[in-house]
């Protein structure tokens, strides 16, 4: 059986280049603008609140020890001390941060540390990393999950040591970690995307339909039926909970297998077309152009000029 979110991370290909060390004594507040850069958080020690910022609202959640957060495209975050708010947009933050070796020191650095916590950037190295992360819910929160939570504590570990190659290990703990995260679906707090599409059973059989099947001239009422729900439900349940409309989200999968397809050069566009469901290379190409910017034989045409240089 097809697996949705393995075949998104497969093509995502994930790694985690960047993480520092963060220890805090309340009071204290951060606040930070990634641009849409993914961004990961682990609760190593103690606790506190985050509020990640998206273009409807500010969702705030409180994390614990043991606690994993995924942001995969981060515009802004706040982060704080239990005994205050994150701070919002455009308010003045005064807590001090003092470098230290591996990461910083907020808030008062002769304080008592109440929290400790490893963050960074992930870097998704796919050419197709914009389209994918649509995909994915703005964010991701594990919490209870024995994996993740022995996973967590190995970083720990690592992050304490000064055991040799340490930096290597923690960056491969952590691309292990972001995956493990990814696909605990049952357990897992997120925004819509399709993590909680696949957590829901019925959903589940649609999405997985629509990859095993990408050919398959797949409708509303079709995929309704997989799904053993009306059509008027399962339209209003599917962009409730994975975010976005059925043939919206089947047609940006078309489009990453297309452009994989075309950077591998393996198979010719009329093929391409056919094996991601379009009757005519005249169709593929108006549908891929819309939705890429380009056309498909100048998309595969670009990918390997960027490979020559």
């Amino acid at each position: 059986m097809v697996d949705p979110l393995a075949e998104v991370v497969s093509l995502l290909q994930p790694s985690t280049p960047f993480s520092k060390l963060v220890v805090a004594s309340a009071p204290w507040a951060v606040r930070r603008a990634e641009m849409g850069r993914p961004f990961y958080f682990v609760m190593l020690e103690g606790s506190c609140h985050l509020t990640v910022d998206s273009p409807e609202h500010r969702d705030t959640i409180t994390l614990h020890a043991g606690d994993f957060v995924l942001i995969p495209a981060a515009r802004s975050f706040a982060t704080s001390s239990l005994d205050r708010q994150p701070p919002c947009e455009g308010e003045i933050v005064t807590t001090p941060i003092v470098q230290i070796p591996g990461g910083a020191r907020v808030g008062d650095p002769s304080g008592v540390v109440d929290a400790r916590m490893l963050v960074g950037n992930c870097v998704f190295q796919s050419p197709d990393a914009a389209m994918l992360v649509s995909l994915l819910p703005q964010w991701v929160h594990i919490r209870g999950e024995q994996r993740l939570s022995t996973l967590v504590q190995l970083v720990g570990d690592e992050s304490r040591s000064d055991r040799p190659a340490r930096e290597i290990v923690t960056a491969r703990l952590l691309e292990v970690l972001l995956i493990e995260a990814l696909r605990s679906t049952a357990s897992t707090a997120a925004s819509p995307g399709l993590v909680r599409g696949l957590s829901d059973p019925k959903l589940a059989l649609a999405l997985r339909c629509m990859h095993e099947r990408p050919a398959s001239p797949w409708s509303i009422a079709q995929l309704a039926h997989e799904a053993a729900m009306s059509r008027s439900a399962f339209f209003e349940r599917f962009g409730r909970t994975v975010g976005i409309a059925p043939m919206e989200y089947l047609q940006a999968w078309r489009m990453a297998i297309a452009k994989r397809m075309l950077r591998q050069r393996e198979l010719a566009i009329p093929d391409i077309a056919e094996r991601i469901g379009y009757s005519s290379v005249s169709a593929f190409g108006v549908a891929f152009t819309r939705h890429v910017g380009i056309p498909p034989g100048r998309y595969a045409k670009a990918e390997v000029d960027d490979m020559q240089v």
